[in-house]
C-alpha cells in the first residue's frame, strides 16, 4: 500500500459530487476530509493542518469566497482551490482575490482535476522547503 500524498480539507454541499471527488482523489492516495457546509469547513480547518484546501463556491452558510478569505487570515500559505459551477470570469477573479491559487469550472474532467490539485501541492511543498532551507542555512552560518 502507499502511503497517503496530501490531505486535502473539501467543501462540497452535493453529496454525489463529494463522493466523486473523493473517488478520484483517494485512487490517486489523496486522503480527503469532507465538509458539508461553511462552518464546518472552518472548524475542521482550524483543528488540523491540510495540503489543500479544495472548495466550491456556493455553500450552505457562506461562500466559498468568504471561507477563502477567512481560511487566508491564519493560513496564508495551504493551496486553495475552487472546484465550482460558478463559471463567469467575475467568479474567478473574485476568487483569486481572496486568496485562491486555483480555479476549475466544474463539471471538469478528473485529469484535470489530479494535475492541479498535484501541481498546486507540490509548488507549496517546494516552496516551503525552500523556505526551511534558507531558514536553517541562516541560523548555521558561519
Amino acid at each position: 500500500m502507499r502511503a497517503q500524498l496530501a490531505d486535502i480539507l473539501y467543501l462540497e454541499d452535493h453529496d454525489d459530487t463529494v463522493e466523486l471527488v473523493k473517488l478520484v482523489l483517494s485512487r490517486n492516495n489523496y486522503n480527503v476530509v469532507a465538509a458539508k457546509n461553511y462552518d464546518d469547513a472552518l472548524l475542521i480547518a482550524r483543528t488540523r493542518p491540510f495540503d489543500l484546501y479544495l472548495i466550491d463556491n456556493w455553500v450552505v452558510g457562506g461562500s466559498g469566497i468568504e471561507l477563502c478569505k477567512e481560511l487566508r487570515k491564519t493560513d496564508p500559505v495551504t493551496p486553495i482551490l475552487f472546484y465550482s459551477a460558478a463559471a463567469y470570469e467575475y467568479d474567478k477573479v473574485e476568487a483569486f482575490a481572496a486568496g485562491a491559487d486555483g480555479y476549475i469550472i466544474k463539471p471538469a474532467l478528473n485529469d484535470q482535476l489530479l494535475r492541479e490539485v498535484s501541481r498546486l501541492i507540490s509548488a507549496a511543498r517546494q516552496n516551503h522547503n525552500c523556505t526551511a532551507k534558507r531558514k536553517w542555512s541562516d541560523t548555521h552560518a558561519n
